[in-house]
């Protein structure tokens, strides 16, 4: 896009620039103008949209070779290898029954699934079998394959069934041969051995169940000055309750997660990952994400199914997917067909795509045709306040963005300019109310969602959601909330001074009584009941003074000048002390706390681990001490780091005593009941199974878990997977 940018003319750069919404259809249809006589615009259009240009295209001669990749890692038994090119192999393989090749997909699943197989992914590698066999019903492998996984599972019974159906499907009498000594051995054991019972991997599919009915609150629509409209209760609510349900406009993943997470549903993928059918983009977690996401399917998957067998019975979708059953609008399928403009264009404008081809499909169903329309969405834009360079890309956005609707729509879809100009403050729209949505890793690597403790009323409208105390300095989080959302927060902890913003990044004082905080770089001002933060000189945020009476014994020793002298004038620049005023070479501290730093980050990338090198991070930690604040996240981070190194080479008793020292900081910087804690106590707890200390990790879990509920509430265990397996451990501990 930057050769679009460039090309255009100095003085139309500047009436977008200089243009307000209300200027938008004749600086959107001048742009649209110019742009229509560039070739170079019609060669980026045809890039992205013409299916014989496009990257994203399914390719089957690719397809085979991957799937001879797969053959060679497995024949060298390198199956963790093998199942990653198969899954490639499926990726580009044509699926649609206008260009499949039934043999190619069909060996490939049982390829796939044989691998699972020897990887002990039992349940994968049976709706690998299904899906061969949905595709080629009398494919005797994948039956044979399917028998052999069930008898791994002991469920001989139906074991006995598939393999009898591959016998009869099979043609060689090498292959007769090997499934008929296959049976007399699952046979023998059939008749030895009671049914160890049934695996669950045919089971249908259950939904979910919501996490816990709304409690009963009344909500009701509030409007304040500098948070705009939301919604505020008038009663308390209690911790982990579920108040409010709503369906997102539009969702799209990530470009960070697109490939280990489902498209659709956004849980981690399994290893028997689906694909979309008529490109590569998306991946899903179940064929029941895929559909959903793209629609119609022109593979045909309901062939006639012998054997008393029927599609209804076979397992193609992971037990694991969260997407509803219900049907909904397929979110992929204007951005399907091989092109690639989903795919690079920025995820702000594929998202406002999905928005339009919502409302567009809405408009269709009338049978009559229209000109398009962006949806109503009553929310801020705040265009006037773009800068000129983000006005321009945008509005070049919102043509190509068009122009490839149109091109999956082609003649349904008409356009005005009024169109260009409402697609563009939907861009815009999307920017400013948008809502990433964080996964916070879990010591085993499991994501989960993050959310808020439970509130009360009244302090409900106080609580920034959006930047977190204890993620970001006070400055960094009102930059981003002010770039990114044009809004000042004014929750308490973003207008009060507070603990964690004094230590989060400052050093030591130099007086070894004294708890005082340095900053590298903040200035305060205080006046009367207030203070005034500067960042290099550059003002950021005026902050009330909270009540001395109030604050607890770490907030009085840290900011004993500030709390002590209310109502009278005080300057504290960077590198004085917030306590006692000392004064340190902040350049100089800067420069050894970064290279001790190094050194101890040096064992997160190091595979091997000797005495020697942990030994230098002991001492780069003990010089780290003697700079920075001992409530730091530095200092949280290097404990954390050496604790990770130390159970790595099995010195679990000092990777205990490291680990609750980085809990101990973080406690100071977040809230105690923050879920970064709760994440940090399984670390912990780990630490103490490895130990022995069953008694201890117990108790720890227990505090992790308390935590956990305030976010999750009874669902802790559904929605950390790993919780169960981790209780039982400590059980029988």
């Amino acid at each position: 896009m930057e050769g679009l940018k460039s090309a255009v003319p100095t003085e139309l750069r500047r009436a977008v620039g200089e243009g307000t919404a209300a200027d938008l259809p004749a600086t959107t249809s001048r742009l649209f103008a110019f742009f229509d006589s560039l070739p170079l615009f019609h060669q980026v259009m045809q890039e992205l949209t013409d299916p014989e240009l496009a990257l994203c295209r399914k390719d089957k001669a690719k397809a085979v070779e991957l799937k001879g990749h797969g053959n060679a890692c497995f024949s060298r038994r390198e199956f963790r290898e093998a199942l990653g090119h198969y899954s490639q192999a499926l990726r580009h393989v044509p699926i649609t029954s206008d260009d499949m090749d039934v043999k190619l997909v069909s060996a490939i699943y049982v390829n796939r699934a044989s691998t699972m197989h020897k990887l002990g992914l039992f349940k994968e590698s049976l709706r690998d079998c299904d899906r061969a066999i949905s595709i080629s019903p009398n494919y005797s492998k994948a039956w044979y394959r399917k028998g052999m996984v069930k008898t791994a599972l002991k469920n001989y019974s139906s074991a006995v069934h598939d393999l009898e159906v591959a016998l009869s499907l099979e043609v060689t009498s090498s292959g007769k041969n090997n499934i008929e000594q296959e049976l007399k051995l699952i046979l023998h054991k059939h008749e030895c051995i009671n049914e160890a019972g049934t695996s669950n991997c045919d089971s249908k599919d259950e939904d979910l169940p919501l996490a816990g009915q709304p409690h009963k609150v009344v909500i009701e629509s509030i409007s304040t000055p500098n948070k705009g409209r939301g919604m505020a209760s008038t009663d308390d609510i209690p911790p982990a309750s579920l108040i409010h349900v709503e369906d997102p406009l539009a969702a799209i993943i990530l470009k960070s997660s697109r490939e280990i997470h489902c498209h659709f549903c956004f849980s981690e993928t399994p290893a028997d990952v689906v694909f979309c059918p008529s490109c590569t983009i998306p991946i899903y977690c179940s064929k029941r994400c895929q559909e959903q996401s793209v629609g119609d399917i022109s593979c045909d998957e309901d062939t006639h199914l012998g054997y008393s067998t029927s599609i209804a019975n076979l397992s193609i979708t992971s037990t694991s997917c969260k997407s509803p059953r219900s049907k909904q609008f397929a979110e992929h399928k204007h951005e399907c067909g091989g092109a690639h403009w989903a795919a690079v264009l920025p995820t702000d404008v594929v998202l406002a795509g999905r928005i339009m081809a919502r409302s567009i499909e809405k408009m269709m169903l009338s049978g009559k045709r229209f000109a398009i329309s962006g949806p109503n969405l009553d929310l801020v834009h705040h265009y006037d306040q773009h800068s000129p360079a983000n006005k321009l890309e945008s509005q070049i956005y919102a043509i190509v963005l068009l122009l490839c609707l149109q091109n999956h729509y082609r003649s349904d879809l008409l356009w005005t300019e009024d169109s260009l100009s409402q697609l563009v403050l939907l861009i815009f729209q999307i920017k400013v109310n948008s809502i990433a949505i964080v996964r916070v890793r879990s010591v085993d690597g499991s994501p989960e969602l993050t959310v808020n403790r439970g509130v009360s009323g009244a302090e409900g409208a106080n609580m920034c959601s959006v930047e977190q105390v204890g993620e970001m300095q006070l400055s960094e989080r009102q930059k981003s909330l002010q770039e990114n959302y044009y809004f000042s927060c004014q929750c308490s902890s973003c207008s009060e001074l507070n603990l964690s913003d004094l230590v989060m990044s400052s050093f030591c004082c130099p007086q070894s009584n004294c708890l005082g905080a340095i900053s590298e770089s903040t200035y305060y001002r205080s006046k009367e009941n207030f203070v005034n933060v500067s960042l290099g000189g550059s003002y950021v945020c005026k902050l009330s003074l909270p009540d001395v009476s109030k604050v607890d014994k770490d907030m009085e020793n840290v900011a004993k000048s500030l709390l002590g002298n209310i109502g009278v004038s005080l300057n504290i620049d960077h590198g004085c002390c917030t306590s006692c005023r000392s004064h340190i070479d902040v350049s100089s501290a800067l420069a050894t706390s970064h290279r001790e730093e190094s050194t101890i980050n040096r064992l997160k990338k190091l595979t091997l681990l000797d005495k020697t090198i942990i030994t230098k991070a002991l001492q780069s930690l003990k010089l780290l001490k003697k700079l920075r604040h001992p409530y730091s996240k530095a200092l949280a981070q290097a404990e954390d780091t050496i604790a990770e190194a130390f159970a790595k080479v099995g010195d679990q008793e000092r990777a205990r005593k490291h680990c609750e020292a980085s809990i101990q900081i973080l406690k100071k910087l977040y809230h105690p009941k923050h879920i970064i804690i709760a994440h940090e106590l399984i670390k912990l707890v780990s630490i103490l199974l490895s130990l022995g200390d069953g008694a201890s990790a117990a108790a720890t879990f227990a505090q992790a878990e308390a935590i956990f509920s305030l976010y999750y509430g009874s669902h802790v265990e559904k929605t950390l997977t790993y919780m169960g397996t981790l209780k039982k451990a400590i059980s029988d501990a």
